[in-house]
């Protein structure tokens, strides 16, 4: 078999090598380019977003499993141009700009180059920007896979639904909202005060101010109750939730905590009308193209925060920890591979 075009060959990445440590702990390093599998592609990288998972990886949240191995280089969520392919891959060639979720087990998207699944990496149009397609693979196939769990459909035969999005200026809640008025759900959003112009632009029907009144009650303006939840944020109760939701309303959880497990476990056995649901997005295949197709028809657009290149990943790393940032605070920590 051939050798990779890059073989020998370096390049520049970010890594740690253990547990803890936050932004202080990410090293500047130059090592070897990946060669890819059979079944894999090489990226040559033009832009990564920074999620929750990938600081929360850093903090040991999913030890001993993820990742597989230190030092890690983190970050799963990509665009690029792919550099090499696999002796088993038909569907690319060099050349071709595509966006890519990475093993978030082996990591790889702070370097210059990344090797990729070819069955989680999808053709990226002129029309869509790297920067606007690596915030796809889990911030908005999260948001498109809660509000599908929620009843949601996108061909065309679903029901009229009023739909609750929660820190809706995030990663996950403005691609939520963008995503529910797309199929013409009723969207009630909540947010900090300087982000509720934000979700108003991407059209959600009724915004609350968190630390208002109401806000903090969850209840819509117009009285509706939500037949789902889309919940990106924490320290809710679900007495808070429960007075809101329609008979047969559902609360879907991003970030499930032991509470909420309990919770979802009291509710099935007791028969609960009312539900809640904990949601761990699986990437798809078919969802990323879906999404990657929207974007390029005008109909999804990525809210970026600010962009970074790799040598300032760690000021990328801490603001994503800090989570105050106007918009998609924890989504677009991007990087240009540039500098």
């Amino acid at each position: 078999m051939a050798s990779s075009p890059m073989a020998g060959k370096t390049m520049r990445a970010v890594q740690y090598g253990g547990y803890g440590g936050g932004f202080a702990a990410l090293k500047h390093v130059e090592v070897p380019i990946p060669s890819p599998k059979k079944d894999e592609v090489l990226l040559k990288l033009e832009a990564a977003s920074i999620n929750p998972a990938d600081w929360r990886i850093q903090k040991g949240i999913f030890r001993p499993f993820i990742p597989a191995k230190f030092p890690f280089i983190p970050v799963s969520d990509v665009a690029g141009e792919v550099a090499d392919v696999g002796s088993a891959v038909k569907d690319f060639k060099a050349g071709d700009k595509v966006v890519s979720v990475l093993s978030m087990k082996n990591g790889g998207g702070l370097a210059e180059y990344a090797v990729a699944s070819s069955s989680l990496t999808v053709h990226r149009s002129p029309e869509v920007s790297a920067a606007d397609g690596s915030g796809l693979p889990i911030a908005a196939s999260t948001a498109l896979q809660v509000l599908k769990s929620g009843g949601a459909k996108f061909d065309g035969t679903g029901k009229p639904l009023n739909v609750l999005i929660t820190a809706a200026s995030g990663g996950v809640g403005s691609y939520a909202v963008q995503l529910a008025k797309l199929i013409d759900l009723h969207v009630t959003a909540t947010c900090g005060a300087r982000n509720i112009e934000l979700v108003k632009s991407l059209g959600a029907d009724e915004v609350l101010d968190y630390k208002s009144s109401d806000g903090a009650k969850l209840k819509s303006p117009s009285g509706k109750k939500y037949d789902a939840v889309v919940h990106c944020t924490a320290g809710i109760d679900w007495s808070t939730f429960a007075p809101n939701l329609s008979d047969n309303g559902k609360v879907i959880y991003i970030s499930p905590s032991t509470s909420t497990f309990l919770n979802y476990a009291i509710k099935k056995l007791t028969f609960a009308k009312k539900k809640v649901v904990p949601l761990f997005a699986v990437p798809k295949k078919e969802d990323l193209e879906f999404l990657v197709g929207l974007v390029k028809e005008g109909k999804l657009k990525t809210v970026v925060d600010s962009k970074y290149s790799l040598s300032k990943a760690e000021e990328a790393w801490a603001k994503s920890i800090d989570g105050h940032a106007t918009g998609t605070w924890y989504l677009q920590r991007f990087k240009e591979l540039t500098d």
